[in-house]
């Protein structure tokens, strides 16, 4: 019986299949070389290489399922397990379909990032356009997934009838739905906020949860932040919105170092800020604007003096603060050693007029 049921299959489905595997190899051989002519039209064309390259797999899928489904149609409707087929094949097209669309809209953060690298010294444009193009594109490819998502549950009749039943009640699912997903959305509506407000974009230096870092990536739920030693560290979306915190590369790259010194009284300042200038100068790090010295504070101790330094990035920044700092101190230490911070005390039975000094 079973043989007979398994024979008499094999029999209805002989010349379907056999139609359906020559569509699918004639599809893929035209597919292949009408491919291979984009390739070598785009060869040293870079951005109608990344779109070929993102369309190639799920662009192959697509043509040939898109050949597949006139075969199925035209098959009779008595043929065993047709209808199953059928409803595999259309799952499968608008899954090849959604595949495609996410590439292509991806390929298209990837072509900005090429037309507007970041890896140059005055960036502030192009990490502008990259974090605005890949948040959007982010959201938009979420979008096409959650579509493509619908899309398949509708052609299940189940699902549509529940559809129904929900919308009888739609105050109380919306409700559900909306608590359940809170998060998502939460996060959906942050990385648009973040793609047109841009309070952060990628390579900015940030000083976040008492952390120093760079935005390394923005993804579609969380920022991860480049620490200075290494670590990473990741936040939702939604902090950069609700949350305050430092950007040193808002509107440019440039940034002013602080370096504080004690002194004693005593000391001269003109030859400290003349060994600041001389610093300076010599450091490949200075970016030349600013290099000044000021009296900050003064206690029953010492005087407190703040060096300025500017350079082109907080990187630099840093390395020429310590650069600064070692200079300063070498200077006062091997020309003033006097005048390096002192306690004066005063011994019982001494003149008042002579304080004694450690």
């Amino acid at each position: 019986m079973n043989d007979a049921f398994l024979e008499s299959v094999i029999r209805q489905w002989l010349t379907p299949a056999l139609s359906i595997a020559v569509a699918l190899v004639v599809a893929a051989v035209a597919f292949r070389a009408g491919f291979a002519v984009l390739r070598r039209l785009s060869r040293a064309k870079p951005v109608p290489t990344a779109f070929v390259r993102a369309a190639e797999g799920p662009g192959l899928a697509v043509v040939a399922l898109v050949v597949l489904q006139p075969i199925l149609q035209a098959a009779p409707d008595g043929l065993r397990g047709i209808r199953g087929v059928r409803h595999a094949a259309l799952l499968l097209f608008i899954s090849a379909v959604t595949w495609f669309a996410v590439r292509m809209i991806t390929a298209v953060a990837d072509v900005v990032a090429l037309r507007f690298p970041i890896d140059v010294s005055d960036n502030l444009n192009a990490r502008s356009i990259q974090t605005q193009t890949r948040l959007i594109t982010r959201t938009v490819a979420s979008t096409a997934m959650l579509v493509g998502v619908a899309l398949g549950l509708l052609t299940f009749p189940g699902v549509r009838s529940i559809g129904a039943s929900l919308l009888a009640s739609a105050g109380i699912a919306g409700l559900v739905i909306g608590i359940a997903a809170k998060p998502i959305l939460g996060n959906l509506l942050a990385g648009l906020q973040l793609a047109l407000a841009q309070p952060i974009r990628l390579d900015d230096v940030v000083v976040v949860e008492g952390e120093w870092g760079r935005i390394e990536e923005i993804g579609s739920a969380y920022v991860a932040v480049a620490l200075w030693d290494q670590r990473r560290l990741v936040l939702p979306l939604q902090y950069f919105i609700e949350k305050p915190f430092q950007n040193w590369t808002r509107t440019t790259s440039e940034i002013i170092g602080t370096v504080y010194l004690w002194v004693d009284y005593g000391m001269p300042l003109e030859p400290l800020r003349a060994e600041l200038r001389r610093i300076c100068e010599a450091s490949p790090l200075w970016d030349r604007r600013i290099a000044i010295i000021q009296v900050t504070d003064a206690s029953e101790r010492a005087l407190q003096l703040r060096a300025l330094v500017s350079a082109a990035d907080s990187a630099r920044s840093w390395d020429l603060r310590c650069e600064v700092r070692e200079g300063l101190v070498k200077f006062i230490r091997q020309d003033h050693p006097q005048f390096l911070p002192r306690l004066r005390t005063e011994l019982p039975g001494a003149a008042d007029d002579t304080p004694l000094s450690r």
